[in-house]
């Protein structure tokens, strides 16, 4: 479900600043071309990290931070996979169970790193089309103590948000249960327009003193989508085990990847530690986040001038890039089959690719879906 950020003609956007930025550093002879270390450009890490935590993460300063380059998002989840399986609950071979929410396909991830036992989590209630959080809730607290539970700090694939109050209470049980968070950010800052916002529940969670991974991706943000530009944040209770996190991070690396590719780690460091070219890199994502809301509102709005049945107030109640249509598998094989519109089989869809040029096929795809299945039914 994580495509690429579409724009009004349907291609992966990238931004004309960081197409100069990209040309300026391509003809930029200065620039070293030797491998990085395991750990990937020092500069990158530095500012991916301050980017999620803050620069005044109480983390950071009491130094148990750990911040690695990845091969891109997917790589950084299995490195955080490894990663537990070789360092969380001490000198055990620990593996699992590994808690996920139903519309991730991660679970071959955490399977392929040695940990078979990967159980869902429910997040998705159809009948409000909203977050299920009493289920969550309900699934967390029958969670065997020191489980890993892998949770959205931003942009879960159905588009639906968990409030700062539902965090609290999350965090809260976690805590108590002695839950393990594996926060993700897979596309950071395409729901709120701002990096720093969408990162605010892993800065909650490490401000309660909670130990956390938390695997991010540039490639949206920065339309970097073949440069693999992922990180794995590691927070720690205490600064006194990050040499030998680091020690087991990196034989672990040396095994999946040995060093990441510099250039796209290059280019986010770049824009990310320059105030100028960080206000302007800042608006054009604000911008890509207030174009998918836009759309959001737009759709809801042709679907109830079609008297489309049901409510589809959802759309502009979620955020991001993605959204949970509602509909079922009987209504998604009806539009792909009949209309050529395509969503993945849980209804999910990427609300980027909805543009002027075809809102009013899709939203008059969508009505003749549920129509059809009302008649039917």
């Amino acid at each position: 479900v994580f495509a690429e950020y579409l724009n009004e003609q349907g291609q992966p956007y990238v931004s004309p600043f960081i197409g100069k930025i990209k040309r300026r550093m391509s003809s930029d002879q200065t620039l070293g071309s030797a491998h990085p270390s395991s750990f990937g450009l020092a500069e990158f890490n530095h500012r991916a990290t301050e980017a999620v935590l803050g620069k005044k993460s109480s983390a950071i300063v009491e130094n148990r931070v750990l911040g690695v380059q990845t091969v891109g998002f997917t790589g950084a989840v299995r490195l955080g996979a490894e990663l537990l399986r070789h360092w969380y609950n001490g000198d055990a071979a620990w593996q699992g169970p590994v808690y996920l929410s139903s519309h991730y396909s991660l679970a071959g991830v955490f399977q392929a790193a040695g940990m078979p036992d990967v159980r869902q989590y429910r997040y998705w209630d159809a009948g409000r089309r909203g977050v299920c959080v009493d289920g969550l809730l309900e699934d967390l607290e029958t969670a065997p103590e020191r489980s890993v539970v892998v949770l959205s700090a931003s942009a879960h694939p159905t588009g639906a948000e968990l409030s700062r109050e539902h965090w609290a209470l999350i965090a809260r049980l976690m805590m108590r249960r002695q839950l393990f968070p594996f926060m993700l950010l897979p596309v950071a800052g395409l729901c709120h327009g701002e990096l720093e916002r969408d990162a605010w529940p892993v800065q909650y969670c490490q401000s309660l003193g909670m130990e956390l991974l938390c695997a991010q991706s540039f490639s949206h943000c920065f339309g970097l989508y073949g440069e693999h530009v992922g990180h794995l944040l590691c927070v720690l209770r205490q600064s006194s085990v990050l040499l030998a996190v680091r020690s087991q991070t990196e034989r672990l690396i040396n095994a999946l990847w040995a060093q990441p590719p510099v250039g796209g780690a290059r280019i986010v460091a770049t824009v990310l530690s320059n105030p100028a070219h960080r206000a302007e890199w800042q608006e054009g994502v604000w911008h890509m986040a207030a174009r998918c809301m836009l759309v959001r509102e737009r759709l809801r709005e042709k679907l109830r001038l079609l008297g489309t049945p049901g409510c589809w107030d959802h759309l502009t109640q979620q955020t991001g890039p993605y959204c949970c249509t509602g509909l079922n598998v009987e209504q998604v094989e009806y539009l792909s089959k009949r209309k050529h519109v395509y969503v993945l089989p849980n209804g999910c869809l990427n609300v980027s690719a909805v543009n002027s040029c075809n809102l009013d096929y899709v939203t008059e795809a969508l009505h003749e879906a549920l129509i059809q299945s009302d008649i039917r039914s």
